[in-house]
């Protein structure tokens, strides 16, 4: 498949977990505990519950009503109804002319947030998704790549848990969110052991944020719609200070880091303020770092582009396009599927850069090795 002579790996795409998914997957011992996603009219209900917790935070939805709310609603009334299964997503694949995807979450974005989650069980929730994907993934495991979810509760369970996605299950990475975890820093310590497994094992962390559960975002409720302005981009942005400013990738040459879904015009900007910061303090504050973050960023990391974000060409003349990847988003709101790889590839782009970032850096990335042959 490529859509005009261009292959398409898409970084970031997502699923619907069924609403069952931790009730039959899940370890015995949880299952009285285990969340439910809530279904209701809303074709993409995003909820879930906890039914032992009736104060865990539940992830809300976006508002109800409204020209994108009524545009999903038709755009993915049949993939609701059919369950959101395996052959919805390759079908939704070759609609867009998408070659491979790696595939996120979408309720498990939010599930293990909340400071009342036992670790037990945080791993439990973490290790039933992961088992169900990879029964997702097998339906077609040369086009559809998992990335694994890690609760970093007790960080001992995120290195297991790293292990046992990428040894036995076969994932391309594991994801975080960029909320910080337990009130712990990213670039504290206390997350080394995780950073040294994914050097070893050679897969990139997948930094991911969530509009409805981002902390940023969280003081323009109930406005959904600033919500969603902020709390990607925001989110992102602070948890790379962590890995650049922080010190992570100094310390770790061979890590690999994605910030996904959270745009990347913003990145000429940010890099040029954390060089100043280097400059001027780093000397106290950066003591890990011999060289600029910016440089660190060129070395270790990816950011996803929008298919319609046209300020992404300020990115490409400050930088070129070797850290830049693609990414449909389907089927979030936000989502510009199914004309998602046609908008991008009317960006003012050139082809190379396009090729790059539709396929090159996304294999680099996930080290999925070189190009094949245009199907």
């Amino acid at each position: 498949m490529a859509r005009n002579g261009f292959r398409v790996f898409d970084s970031d795409m997502h699923i619907m977990e069924p609403p069952d998914l931790w009730a039959r997957y899940i370890d015995p011992e949880f299952r009285s505990q285990a969340p439910r996603g809530l279904t209701s009219d809303n074709v993409r209900d995003l909820r879930v519950s906890f039914p032992n917790a009736p104060s865990r935070p539940r992830t809300p939805n976006s508002p109800n009503g409204g020209r994108n709310f009524d545009r999903n609603q038709g755009l993915y009334r049949d993939h609701s109804q059919r369950g959101w299964t395996a052959d919805c997503q390759l079908e939704a694949m070759e609609v867009e002319g998408i070659d491979v995807a790696t595939l996120f979450p979408t309720r498990g974005l939010s599930v293990l947030l909340g400071s009342d989650l036992d670790r037990r069980f945080a791993a439990a929730i973490a290790r039933a998704y992961n088992d169900w994907l990879a029964d997702f993934c097998s339906m077609d495991p040369s086009r559809l790549y998992g990335a694994g979810m890690i609760s970093v509760r007790d960080i001992g369970d995120a290195v297991e848990e790293t292990h046992r996605a990428v040894e036995e299950l076969g994932f391309k990475t594991v994801f975080l969110r960029s909320n910080i975890g337990d009130g712990k820093p990213w670039h504290d310590p206390y997350f080394e052991p995780l950073w040294d497994t994914l050097e070893k094992l050679e897969i990139p962390l997948g930094f991911h944020e969530a509009s409805g559960s981002s902390v940023t975002g969280q003081q323009f409720d109930p406005n959904f719609g600033l919500r969603r302005v902020y709390g990607q981009p925001m989110g992102q942005m602070l948890g790379m200070g962590h890995f650049l400013g922080g010190g992570i990738l100094a310390r770790h040459p061979k890590l690999k880091v994605a910030f996904l879904e959270a745009n990347c015009s913003w990145l000429p900007w940010l890099l040029w303020r954390m060089d100043e910061g280097y400059e001027r303090e780093g000397d106290v504050a950066m003591p890990d770092l011999t060289m600029l973050p910016s440089e660190y960023f060129k070395r270790q990391c990816w950011v996803s582009v929008e298919p319609d974000e046209t300020p992404a060409r300020h990115v490409i003349e400050d930088f070129g396009a070797d850290n830049i990847v693609f990414s449909t988003d389907y089927p979030h709101g936000d989502s510009k599927y199914p004309e998602a790889v046609n908008g991008f590839l009317e960006l003012p782009f050139s082809d190379d850069a396009k090729r790059k970032i539709l396929w090159d850096n996304c294999a680099r990335l996930y080290a999925v090795g070189e190009p094949a042959a245009v199907r």
